[in-house]
């Protein structure tokens, strides 16, 4: 049985009555170009999609991009700095805070329509603020349609990977899309998503029978992987990686722009948010080495924000409450480290 709540006004309305102002929409334009070189092999920079876990409250997180952008202008020669407002958070057991999207308020009970309102002011104050745009998750492929104007990189998690929407509402969008590995690992289930991604789709969405022409930024992400006892196995070592340029040079019918970011954390780092730095360092040092590798990596997803590690309520400013991440000193390090190695 469901219960009414609220009514949610369409994305169309939504929209209307909070747009992104053309001045922003602008900057956006030339941010989304800035990633899309960079998946495509049209440009030699790295991408950084850094920030927290997740995104629990507005003012941290603009203070956060407000020093990314800010950090950007140092390092925009190499690097294109992508600040995660991930504003959807996946619950292995279906319970517990869902992300700014649901629980505007996470000390206070769900509102959707209001998390709605809340995500996409958030959104454009950080472009305004910053001159960044952002990067989230595609958690309810229902969802995107609220903020598909504001996001420059999109996401589709290691549980959904295998998810057909996930697939399909993929398609049709024209910036990159990263897809994680499954919890498994299997690099066939990670390219056969990505293959989906990448080609045309006839599907149902919202109130429409829509077709799409497929989306050539569509690429991986490594996350690492769960084995059948709930342990964590890395898998950014330059084996794995080349694994998958193997497995993208020789799929049927060919991939577009083979590409693979590194994610730090996530199974990566066993959730130890301090190994970030060692993992990063690895993958520079093999792309150093192999010139295939440097190839297909194209950058490194990051979680991070102003205060190190994590706390169960929202007390100290800046501070995750969900996954543990770095740091703002060190992920300033770790940029221009990246910046100089790039």
């Amino acid at each position: 049985m469901f219960e009414k709540q609220i009514r949610i006004p369409s994305a169309e309305e939504i929209i209307a009555e909070h747009p992104l102002p053309a001045a922003l929409a602008r900057v956006k334009a030339e941010r989304d170009a800035l990633a899309t070189d960079v998946i495509a092999g049209r440009s030699d920079k790295l991408l950084v999609i850094v920030g927290p876990c997740s995104a629990h409250e507005s003012a941290p997180v603009l203070e956060y991009v407000r020093r990314l952008g800010a950090l950007n202008e140092r390092v925009k020669e190499k690097l294109v700095l992508i600040p995660r407002i991930y504003t959807a958070k996946p619950r292995t057991r279906g319970v517990g805070y869902k992300g700014m999207f649901t629980q505007p308020d996470p000390e206070n009970e769900e509102n959707i329509l209001k998390g709605i309102r809340t995500i996409r002011d958030l959104h454009i104050q950080a472009i305004a603020q910053s001159g960044l745009s952002a990067a989230d998750e595609m958690l309810y492929p229902e969802n995107f349609a609220y903020v598909e104007d504001l996001i420059t990189y999109n996401t589709v998690g290691a549980r959904s990977s295998e998810n057909q929407l996930h697939r399909l509402v993929a398609s049709g969008i024209d910036l990159p899309v990263g897809i994680k590995n499954p919890m498994s690992g299997s690099i066939p289930v990670l390219i056969n998503s990505i293959y989906a991604a990448q080609s045309p789709q006839v599907f149902k969405y919202h109130d429409y029978q829509v077709k799409t022409g497929g989306n050539p930024y569509a690429h991986a992400i490594l996350r690492g992987r769960v084995d059948n006892y709930g342990n964590d196995i890395p898998n950014y070592h330059y084996e794995t990686v080349m694994q998958v340029c193997e497995a993208y040079a020789r799929t049927e019918g060919g991939l577009r722009h083979p590409a693979v970011i590194i994610d730090a954390n996530h199974s990566n780092s066993g959730k130890r948010y301090d190994q970030q730095i060692r993992i990063v360092e690895e993958t520079l040092q093999n792309r150093l080495y192999d010139g295939d590798f440097k190839r297909i990596v194209k950058g490194f997803m990051i979680e991070s924000f102003l205060e190190e590690g994590c706390q169960q309520h929202d007390e100290v400013f800046g501070k995750s409450i969900t996954d543990p991440c770095l740091g703002w000193a060190d992920t300033e390090k770790l940029i221009l480290e990246i910046a100089e190695k790039a």
